[in-house]
């Protein structure tokens, strides 16, 4: 994280919260800096340390370290989460489908998957439905939407680790705004085949529905054998997403050391938002046009209720069933596998 990034989150906490102003008390003794205060967070976060770590050199007892985390995740995502937690805006999905475009994936839109984060200190009474036998201790699990450039889009965290992938997609609001009809329009064509529905890459233990491609297991000829080196190719940005989020914050690569999973919950939010921000400055420091605008993200409330309950209900089964449409699922794959082969395909026979 560059200093200027860092020197903004704490001019905004300091705006958002008196915790993080510097105070003088009855006897003229300062309190601890907002520097202090943000520091020590920090530090917790990137190398997972202990609380009482940081106490030789920030000068911060165990009680008053926990008080800072806890005051600086609840102002981080009540001031950033609005603007580095949410959903792709028009100009955001014509970047991202430029973006899939260039790769030989029309109408993608990223790609999705799942992670565990263990939980050290689950509760006795709560263990058995968060551990799952492959892992053999208790977890945590977050489903994450990730493009190339590695800006999480979509996270959702808070599943008990015993589920899987299915379970947890059943549970996620992952395609709230498409079921709703709050989704920017997407139209775009593959081996001339007109769609109006943008997908994501994954595995292959997602179903068979219209906004997921998977892989071909085992393919059989060229074509399927290319399709599935660039599908699988691909999809490793969400893999890169989740290595470069823990190799930033070791808090979540280590055993969560919390009592309360709503800790877990604030800790995970707000190294994601720090996370986009270093992806956001990033892109500026080292080239790119990536000019966001947030001041539409203001009083834009995407939970307000439908207007004709009726009509809309009818309207989210109809957005329900295209969704999860096997038929265009398998349309879309054949289609995939031949324009990539007719884009990609001379050169790999080279």
């Amino acid at each position: 994280m560059h200093k200027h990034v860092f020197l903004r989150i704490v001019e905004a906490l300091g705006q958002h919260d008196e915790y993080f102003r510097a105070i003088v008390d009855a006897t003229g003794r300062s309190s601890l800096s907002p520097l202090q205060k943000c520091t020590v967070v920090i530090c917790m976060l990137a190398y997972g340390t202990f609380v009482d770590s940081v106490d030789d050199y920030l000068r911060i007892g165990e009680t008053t370290t926990l008080q800072c985390v806890d005051k600086f995740t609840r102002g981080v995502i009540n001031v950033f989460g609005a603007q580095y937690l949410r959903s792709p805006t028009n100009e955001d999905v014509e970047r991202l489908l430029r973006m899939g475009e260039a790769r030989g994936f029309p109408g993608m839109l990223g790609s999705i998957d799942c992670m565990h984060w263990e939980w050290k200190n689950c509760l006795v009474a709560l263990k058995g439905q968060y551990v799952r036998g492959d892992h053999g201790k208790p977890t945590v699990m977050l489903e994450a939407v990730a493009p190339q450039d590695l800006w999480i889009w979509h996270a959702f965290f808070g599943v008990a680790g015993s589920n899987n992938d299915i379970n947890v997609l059943n549970q996620s609001n992952v395609f709230n705004d498409v079921l709703h009809g709050r989704a920017p329009a997407v139209h775009y064509k593959v081996n001339r085949t007109e769609y109006n529905m943008s997908y994501y890459l994954s595995d292959g233990i997602y179903p068979e529905w219209a906004t997921f491609v998977k892989s071909i297991p085992m393919p059989q000829g060229d074509k399927r054998k290319l399709f599935a080196q660039h599908q699988e190719g691909a999809r490793k940005d969400i893999e890169r997403a989740f290595g470069v989020l823990q190799s930033r914050f070791a808090i979540i690569r280590n055993p969560a050391r919390s009592w309360h999973l709503d800790a877990l919950k604030r800790i995970m939010d707000t190294c994601i938002i720090l996370h986009n921000m270093i992806v956001e400055d990033e892109r500026a420091t080292y080239g790119g046009n990536f000019d966001y605008s947030y001041d539409q993200l203001q009083g834009n409330d995407s939970s307000a209720p439908p207007n004709n309950s009726n009509i809309d209900f009818q309207e989210f089964l109809c957005r329900r069933f295209n969704v999860r449409d096997k038929q265009i699922h398998r349309q879309l794959q054949q289609d995939l596998i031949e324009h990539i082969w007719e884009r990609f395909g001379h050169d790999n026979n080279n």
